[in-house]
């Protein structure tokens, strides 16, 4: 009994130093990311042209990772983006990530490449930029949002999606997955901290639990809730009142030429109105020429907007319209409230696009 039990322990010990040995010999499983495969990338073909870098396929970033970033300069949802993506592509770019924007315009006049090279510079952006001013980007990829993010891992296939602002801790960590997927193991603990950027001005991120306005078109291919009492005659001047509104109503005040996209003011002290309930308002719009500037006068509640003035203009209520952009022109940072916005433009030609809310 004695040398069985010994013998025993001897197959034991020789079958357990073999587990060992292959368990020490045997490489270990590559870190594969939760992620789904959800299709093969498209590629960037149809850019007209590409800022910060010469043109780029998908075949050459073959072994990283690929943020694409479907924006539009004037687009308050994209700009809100912009420091993170920045951030990200700073942090992550000797990790093996590449960021490429697809700048796919919106309006008319974010087909300008001097207004798209603007944008560039004010927003210090210096990852790779694709423009898609023909829209042939966004159609391969069947995009339909701005702003739209595609992960792209290192074998080409799109792995994870997300539409619009916000969530930005669920799409660095997906980064954060498909980096450690591409490099065969899991991401050190100093490599998985979350990015926190400043949002200067424009860039805050809104007051969602206080916003009570929406996007708000002036062109009339998209307006609703206009209130002036005169009917639009499209692409015709015409002069214009605003009395009493309701919250979310707007109405024009003055001579102005109503387009698809836009209204012109045709003469000095053309106005607009707006009763909105959100932190910030934004309006985009621009000089109507290069090279132009128009100066404007923004009233609240019949008021200098005082402390509650926004980043492109002063505590009087005044500015100037120098550049087709988006401008932002209130900031209450106390108590949100209903408040009636009305802007002047005291030169004419200014072109006025869209509100925006925050």
């Amino acid at each position: 009994m004695k040398r069985l039990y010994l013998a025993l322990l001897g197959s034991v010990a020789a079958t357990l130093m073999a587990t060992t040995t292959m368990a020490a010999g045997a490489p270990a499983e590559p870190f594969r990311s939760k992620l789904p495969v959800e299709g093969t990338a498209p590629g960037f073909d149809g850019a007209v042209t590409w800022l910060n870098s010469a043109p780029l396929t998908l075949k050459q970033l073959r072994g990283k990772v690929v943020l694409v970033d479907f924006w539009t300069y004037s687009c308050i949802n994209c700009i809100r983006t912009v420091p993170y993506v920045r951030a990200w592509a700073s942090k992550y770019r000797d990790q093996g990530l590449a960021v490429v924007g697809v700048h796919t315009p919106e309006f008319k006049f974010e087909q300008d490449l001097t207004n798209v090279n603007a944008a560039v510079g004010r927003f210090q952006i210096d990852f790779p930029i694709a423009v898609d001013s023909n829209q042939s980007i966004w159609q391969a990829w069947g995009n339909r949002y701005w702003p739209a993010y595609y992960l792209v891992d290192a074998n080409g296939k799109i792995r994870y999606k997300q539409f619009g602002e916000g969530n930005y801790d669920k799409m660095e960590r997906a980064i954060q997955s498909l980096l450690a997927e591409a490099g065969g193991k899991p991401a050190n603990a100093a490599d998985s901290g979350l990015v926190n950027p400043p949002t200067p001005a424009e860039q805050m991120q809104p007051d969602l639990e206080r916003l009570g306005s929406g996007e708000a078109y002036i062109g009339y291919r998209q307006a609703a809730n206009f209130r002036s009492p005169e009917r639009v005659r499209e692409d015709r001047s015409q002069q214009y009142s605003v009395g009493a509104l309701a919250v979310n109503e707007w109405g024009l005040s003055g001579q102005w030429t109503v387009g698809a996209e836009s209204a012109m003011a045709d003469q000095p002290n053309a106005g607009v109105a707006h009763r909105f309930n959100a932190r910030d308002l934004h309006l985009v719009a621009g000089p109507g020429k290069a090279g132009a500037s128009v100066r404007i006068k923004v009233t609240l509640d019949g008021q200098p907007p005082g402390v509650d003035h926004g980043a492109d203009i002063d505590a009087e209520g005044n500015g100037v319209i120098s550049a087709t952009r988006l401008y932002q022109l209130v900031r209450q940072p106390g108590k949100v409230r209903q408040r009636r916005f009305e802007i002047r433009f005291l030169d004419k030609g200014a072109e006025a696009y869209a509100f925006t809310f925050g």
